[in-house]
Formats: C-alpha cells, sequence, structure tokens
C-alpha cells in the first residue's frame, strides 16, 4: 500500500534541500518497502546537489540507510516483515560475469543509479510528478520502496542509526584498506582527507595493523578526529609547501595512500608520498573533467600502483554483516562516527554542517 512519508529532496542544483511530504508507492514484484530509521548524510549526497554527481532533480536524496521491512511484494523469499536492512546504492544481480566472480560492485545489472533497477520510481510529489532517487535507495526518506538487490538483512541487536554508516562510509574506508587494498601487517600509510571516510580508512588501517598511520587534512578538527580513529601522525597541508615531501620526511614513503576527496591535485600529492612498490588508491569521487598528472617513468621503475578504489571493493551481502561483527566486537568504532543526530526537519542544516566540516558524521534518525 502507499504511505506519505517526509523526504530530503534535491529540487535546483546549488541550492539548499527542501523537506517535502511524498507518496511512496508499495512494492512490486522482488521489491520491499522499509520504514527507514536512520541515514547518514554523506559528502556524495552533497555532490548530488551540486552537479558534482549527475543526478537529475528532483531527487530524493540518502544512500546510507537503516530500516525495518514493513512491507515484501511478489517473489520476495530472502526478506521478511520485520527485518532490519541496510541499504546499498550499488545492486546486486547476482548473475553477471562481475557478480558471479566475486566483485559485485562493478554489477553490470546496473543502468541507473537514480531510479530502481526497472527505470521507474515509486515516489511522487504533493502535484503527482515523478521523484529520481539517490543510489535506487532514496533513503533520506520516513519509507523508501527499494528492490531487494538493494539491501542486505543484517542482524537485529544493532543500533539503526549506528548500522547506517556501515551502508556507505564504513564500507567505502574500512573495504578499501581490506578489500582493494589488502593492506599488509606492519605496512605505513598515509590518509588524504579526514571526512567521514578518510576516518573509516584511517580505523581500516588500525584494525589491519598499519605501523603507521599519517592523516593529511587542511582542518585541525578533521585532524583530531583522526587521531582518535587511529593515526599515529597529521599533517595540517595548509602549513606544508609540498605535503608529499612532508609524508616522505615522516615515513621515507608510504607503502599505501588512500586519496579521499576526489581530486586530481590531492591524487598526484598520494601517489607522489609512496616509497618504491607502494600502492596508491583513489576513493574520492571527482568532477568529470578533472585529471591527475604524475611522472609515468615511477610505474615502471619503481613498481609504484595507482588504482581506484569503488565502494571499498565491496561484497555488501558479505561485507555488512562482517562490519557489524567487528562492531560488536568492540574493534570497529561506530559511536564515535556520530558526531550529531538531526531530525528530517533538520536536514538542510546538517548539509550545511557537511559542507562545513564540523561533523564526523551527522545522521538524520526519523521518529
Amino acid at each position: 500500500m502507499s504511505r506519505t512519508a517526509k523526504a530530503v529532496i534535491c529540487r535546483e542544483r546549488n541550492k539548499p534541500v527542501v523537506v517535502e511530504e511524498v507518496e511512496v508507492e508499495g512494492p512490486r514484484r522482488n521489491e520491499a518497502m522499509v520504514k527507514m530509521n536512520a541515514c547518514g548524510v554523506c559528502h556524495s549526497d552533497l555532490s548530488a546537489t551540486n552537479g558534482t554527481i549527475q543526478f537529475p532533480p528532483p531527487v530524493i536524496l540518502g544512500h546510507e540507510g537503516a530500516g525495518t521491512v514493513v512491507e515484501v511484494g511478489e517473489g520476495v523469499t530472502g526478506l521478511a516483515v520485520g527485518d532490519h536492512v541496510l541499504t546499498s546504492f550499488i545492486a546486486m544481480c547476482g548473475k553477471c560475469r562481475y557478480c558471479t566472480s566475486g566483485r559485485p560492485v562493478l554489477c553490470e545489472g546496473q543502468t541507473s543509479y537514480f531510479t530502481l533497477p526497472d527505470g521507474t520510481v515509486r515516489t511522487r510529489g504533493s502535484g503527482g510528478e515523478e521523484i529520481n532517487v539517490f543510489g535506487g535507495c532514496g533513503a533520506m526518506s520516513e519509507y523508501a520502496t527499494i528492490h531487494v538487490d538493494n539491501l542486505v538483512r543484517i542482524r537485529q541487536d544493532v543500533p539503526l542509526d549506528r548500522a547506517a554508516l556501515v551502508g556507505c562510509a564504513v564500507m567505502t574506508g574500512v573495504g578499501a584498506v581490506f578489500n582493494t587494498a589488502h593492506l599488509e601487517p606492519g605496512s605505513t600509510a598515509a590518509v588524504f582527507g579526514c571526512g567521514g571516510i578518510g576516518l573509516n580508512v584511517i580505523q581500516g588501517c588500525a584494525i589491519a595493523g598499519a605501523s603507521r598511520i599519517v592523516a593529511v587534512d587542511t582542518a585541525d578538527n578533521k585532524l583530531q578526529f583522526a587521531r582518535e580513529f587511529g593515526a599515529t601522525d597529521t599533517l595540517n597541508a595548509s602549513s606544508e609547501e609540498n605535503v608529499a615531501k612532508a609524508v616522505k620526511k615522516l615515513t621515507g614513503g608510504v607503502d599505501y595512500a588512500f586519496e579521499c576527496i576526489g581530486f586530481g591535485e590531492t591524487v598526484a600529492q598520494a601517489y607522489n608520498s609512496l616509497g618504491k612498490g607502494g600502492t596508491a588508491l583513489v576513493l574520492g569521487v571527482a568532477p568529470g573533467g578533472d585529471q591527475t598528472s604524475i611522472k609515468t617513468v615511477t610505474l615502471p621503475m619503481e613498481e609504484r600502483s595507482l588504482k581506484g578504489s569503488w565502494y571499498g571493493s565491496a561484497r555488501p551481502q558479505l561485507d555488512f554483516p562482517r562490519l557489524l561483527a567487528l562492531y560488536k566486537g568492540g574493534r570497529l568504532k561506530l559511536d564515535e562516527l556520530v558526531t550529531r543526530t538531526y531530525s528530517v526537519d533538520q536536514a538542510p542544516e546538517a548539509f550545511a554542517d557537511l559542507e562545513a566540516g564540523r561533523n564526523a558524521r551527522g545522521v538524520i534518525v526519523f521518529d
């Protein structure tokens, strides 16, 4: 059945988000309606509002969500009413060559990032117009109808306002360390950008056994967060003439460098901070025209590597439960990530705080 819900919407790029009532249709085949309990406010949502990520407005934001299944559609067997679920902005068809080879993050079945997999949406505005949904989720809404390929059932003993963060920030950051870099214990690492993603890279490096973790940012409050999550050294990039040289002076050249901003210049800094045989990983999403320049000869002569990490090379059905198990075991910090919670009506303030860099992570909590 259809339900009315308050939702956070980008109606026009480079304008504040708005909170409106929308109509959410009930689930069709292989879909479920979820009562959203919490949704992290991610920089990717901000990127959708300023055009860095080209989602056509109007679009309901939110992809880092956690909630409870309230209705299932025809053909749904893996979920039941009452289950706790996380959203995944990557659909996982389970059939394409990437899914079957263990790389569902590259699933070929996802043809749109702003509708459900069949190219339609279940959300309409007060005037009856269709409203797109971020990453097939639209999780910044009191209710959301989502395809089962974008949902992961989780254990019920984790607070949903903490569990939500696993759906993007934690998966992207910790996953880049575990799944993409395969960081070896005793290695050295540098992390460029200490927002929600960077902090999770830092704690991923700490969990994996890195001997030294250098955090790089321009904001002192973020560098303080970085120390709380396991950074052994911090560098304020605004006070360094050459950031890569500063990292090398501290470490002799790191084994792994993680770029968590999405900017060609910092990608080059990350690469240039490597020692021989090192690997630089790019997690940040840059504007389409952005470019990176590196000294090509260093690739073969020093066996350095430059590679991407999309969503922490996620295998959501496997990785989400594992990450929550680390949290329950006291090894993964989720409580410490949540700097502030907001009501849905406070969403514009939450986005302003995100843009100003005030939080480790802000979370919208629904009644």
